[in-house]
């Protein structure tokens, strides 16, 4: 059982301290500084395995703990140290060194305890140290490196990098589920599936594997013609391409799918310049993000999403993806 002791918090300045009665008051002001709507900008939590810094997004995390006593499992996923128990809720341990195959220390010292699609998990690591605010568009799209890297953003700071991580990856590496329900389409009638085929969407993703799988499961469903993305810059300037051509801009693209944590521009960022936008303002945008939640969901409505859908539920983003484009439902949810 873990006793509130264990429980750490950040302080005004973004540095972690001790005091578990204080991580409420945290939580908050967390939820305070998750910015405006649409400002292109995020908060981080900086954390350390051996002498690297990495990121996660605050939006991920529900919050950080000192290390616990694991219970093993027999079978478990490699990268898996066990199971540990959090006020009553049971979930398991990644060992994150283990999983980047890096040197860490011999007592890793914090656990930070995410909620990424649905999915209540905890990463072991070194030291977390503390929370930061940074803009997307000084996020950069992390090198081809290799097929297994597991990095998706390089945060250039004054002293240092900080490697922002691809956690939905290594959780669907873990749970194959996830994996499954993003490659899993019902069959539909064959006039269905051909109303799909002239359908233009454009798709924002960073993950690569996330990216790779959204795409080929939207063209395994009927859309053939999906132009993709690795953050919403990309897509921004694809679609303002398009404002430019003597062609009605709903004949170019039907639909926009956008991930909301992305390097360059986020997808709140996207889905607000396309509504301040004369040309794309209608243009349905549906969010399809790891980090659909309550609070996402209100930023979202209030910026204009036509639908919100957590990964990795890939036949309810077809699902609203139909109801959109068939029938030129512009309601915004």
């Amino acid at each position: 059982m873990v006793v509130l002791v264990n429980l750490l918090y950040f302080d005004s300045n973004g540095i972690i301290k001790n005091g578990g009665d204080l991580m409420a008051e945290s939580n908050a002001d967390k939820k305070g500084i998750l910015l405006e709507t649409g400002t292109n900008e995020f908060e981080i939590v900086e954390f350390s395995i051996g002498k690297v810094n990495y990121g996660i997004n605050v939006a991920k995390v529900r919050e950080v703990i000192t290390r616990v006593p694991v219970t093993a499992m027999p079978q478990v996923h490699p990268y898996v140290d066990g199971l540990f128990t959090l006020r009553g809720r049971v979930m398991p341990l990644v060992n994150l060194p283990r999983c980047l195959n890096v040197q860490g220390t011999e007592e890793p010292k914090n656990i930070i305890v995410t909620e990424i699609n649905n999915y209540n998990i905890g990463f072991l690591v070194d030291n977390v140290s503390r929370i930061h605010r940074i803009s997307w568009k000084d996020m950069e799209t992390a090198p081809e490196v290799g097929g297994n890297s597991r990095v998706v953003g390089v945060i250039k700071m004054k002293d240092k990098m900080v490697l922002l991580l691809d956690f939905e990856t290594i959780i669907a590496e873990i749970n194959p589920e996830i994996n499954a329900k993003l490659t899993t389409v019902e069959e539909v009638e064959a006039d269905v599936k051909a109303k799909r085929t002239n359908m233009q969407v454009v798709v924002a993703e960073d993950s690569p594997m996330l990216r790779d799988l959204l795409v080929t499961t939207l063209h395994q469903a009927g859309y053939r013609y999906i132009r993709d993305f690795r953050n919403g810059q990309d897509a921004w300037e694809y679609l303002q391409k398009l404002t430019k051509k003597d062609i009605s801009i709903e004949e170019q693209v039907k639909v926009i799918v956008s991930d909301i944590e992305m390097p360059k521009m986020d997808g709140h960022r996207l889905l607000k310049l396309v509504r301040e936008d004369s040309v794309l303002k209608n243009v349905p945008v549906v969010l399809f993000s790891s980090l659909i939640n309550e609070e996402m969901r209100r930023k979202g409505k209030e910026l204009g999403a036509n639908g919100q859908i957590s990964k990795p539920e890939i036949n309810q983003l077809i699902d609203l993806l139909d109801q959109l484009v068939f029938n030129s439902n512009t309601g915004r949810n």
